[in-house]
């Protein structure tokens, strides 16, 4: 599993996160994804990183619509975290996949759970990255 806390602009975390899924996942790794605290605006919708915005980073939001192509299907959101920052389901991007066990319907990826459910979730897992 890797963990994302922080903010999606302001530190290489995200993007280097994003970056190390998608190599574990070319490797056939299982991958979950689980976003708490600042970590929630990663896959937040309609994301600007246009030169007048002041960020002076690219925008690489649009490669989470890739993630279900190298079949990570799990991405955890913790719902206290959302609240926390006056964000819900609907102010995140519709990330989706491709069921082959159910005659290749699509379904989302993203999972919004409570932090004690995100703690069974993480107890689960064999190892922990955090970024």
């Amino acid at each position: 599993m890797y963990l994302n806390r922080k903010a999606p602009y302001g530190t290489i975390y995200a993007l280097e996160s994003l970056e190390v899924v998608l190599v574990a996942a070319a490797f056939d790794q299982d991958v979950s994804l689980a976003f708490v605290d600042d970590g929630v605006y990663q896959l937040a919708k309609n994301q600007n990183t246009s030169p007048n915005s002041g960020i002076g980073m690219k925008n690489f939001s649009p490669t989470y619509k890739a993630l279900g192509d190298y079949d990570i299907t799990k991405l955890y959101i913790e719902k206290e975290s959302l609240e926390e920052r006056g964000l819900t389901l609907d102010n995140l991007m519709d990330l989706t996949y491709e069921d082959e066990d159910d005659d290749w319907a699509e379904k989302p990826s993203i999972r919004v759970v409570s932090r004690e459910e995100l703690a069974g979730v993480m107890d689960e897992q064999e190892v922990i990255f955090s970024f």
